[in-house]
């Protein structure tokens, strides 16, 4: 018999699907690869990646392509989030703020024994440049039970790759509820006006407090020289960080598909002159029931005389509520057509219908 001499990368952590964030070599960005004038919160370029900003500035959000040059790339990264600050808040509002975070579903944080006397630690590993230096937050906070958690971290060097791992104890004190609902938020801070920064930071969860969430933090926010890259994020169980875990293109992009995704897949009939009515099918059952918009107009033909345009965006969406990957749309705002003719609805420039189950 051979024995194997299994290598211990630090307590708890475990062999199989390790990361739980989903998009962590930032490779999927399905929403477009960059947005500028970013001055509210929103999902702007990276799948399942929130900008948590207001009143500090204005930023520019693009998927980074790196070259070989960049430390990443020789850690198996080719993409990153980048921000650039186009508009500068020196001095911040009391409620300014700039974060990047993503949120978990309780289904996914069973894991971590949240609630109980084995609770597992968590440890957050990612590369990170940036133009300012000096000290940053990386925080925590649990839905159920209303608790949060934070430590910090120091950008050491301007303009320079650098990878940083942070440690967050386990929750003994709340159980995570196993259900679709966000169960935590992770959360970079990279400006923090006095509402959160005039308490003390807690490394143990406590109770929120708006105060204490980003005790410390410097404002990247305060010239417009200043970028932000950050890529290979990893939350895992444990108190080390072990080599990222790379997952399939396809992979990642049907995890991201559950939260986010567009289409304009759309079979149906002509319901009068002016509108059609059909089926919409997406990629797997989302989250929860999306939410539903146009970014351009649909055209639909015949598939033989004739391409009918909408005049303008305009559609009724009738959702299943048992089902969460099959609608049926009304397509309004198209004339011509003949009622109970089939059609196919498609775009030559881009999926135009957004389904939006983000939590």
């Amino acid at each position: 018999m051979t024995l194997i001499k299994v290598k211990s990368r630090g307590t708890d952590n475990v062999s199989g699907r390790r990361n739980l964030i989903i998009n962590g070599a930032m490779q999927i960005a399905q929403r477009g690869t960059s947005q500028t004038s970013i001055n509210s919160a929103g999902y702007y370029v990276h799948d399942r990646f929130k900008i948590n900003t207001n009143d500090a500035g204005v930023w520019t959000q693009t998927q980074e392509t790196l070259t070989s040059s960049d430390t990443p790339f020789q850690n198996g990264f080719t993409k990153a989030l980048k921000l650039d600050c186009t508009t500068a808040s020196s001095s911040l509002a009391a409620a300014g703020t700039l974060q990047v975070n993503q949120a978990f579903e309780g289904f996914d944080l069973q894991r971590l024994g949240s609630g109980s006397s084995g609770a597992k630690s968590v440890t957050v590993s990612f590369w990170i440049k940036a133009t300012k230096t000096g000290t940053n937050i990386l925080g925590s906070y649990q839905d159920d039970g209303g608790k949060q958690v934070a430590k910090s971290y120091t950008i050491n060097a301007s303009n320079t790759w650098e990878f940083k791992t942070v440690t967050l104890p386990g929750n003994t004190a709340d159980v995570i509820t196993n259900d679709n609902t966000r169960g935590r938020l992770v959360t970079w801070y990279f400006a923090a006006g006095s509402n959160r920064t005039t308490g003390t930071l807690r490394n143990t969860w406590t109770a929120y407090a708006a105060a204490d969430e980003a005790p410390g933090q410097v404002n990247h926010a305060d010239n417009t020289a200043n970028n932000i890259h950050i890529t290979g994020i990893q939350v895992e169980i444990g108190d080390s960080a072990s080599d990222f875990e790379h997952r399939p293109f396809g992979e990642e992009l049907l995890l991201c598909q559950r939260y986010f995704q567009s289409t304009q897949n759309f079979i149906g009939n002509g319901h009068s002159s002016a509108g059609c009515v059909g089926i919409i099918t997406l990629t797997g059952e989302m989250r929860a029931t999306p939410s539903f918009s146009q970014n351009g107009v649909f055209k639909v033909t015949d598939g033989y005389t004739a391409d009918y345009t909408q005049s303008s965006t305009g559609g009724t969406i009738y959702t299943n509520t048992s089902k969460t990957n099959g609608y049926m749309l009304y397509l309004q705002n198209i004339s011509g057509l003949t009622a109970g003719k089939s059609y196919h609805a498609r775009c030559a420039d881009a999926n135009v219908l957004l389904c939006d189950a983000e939590l």
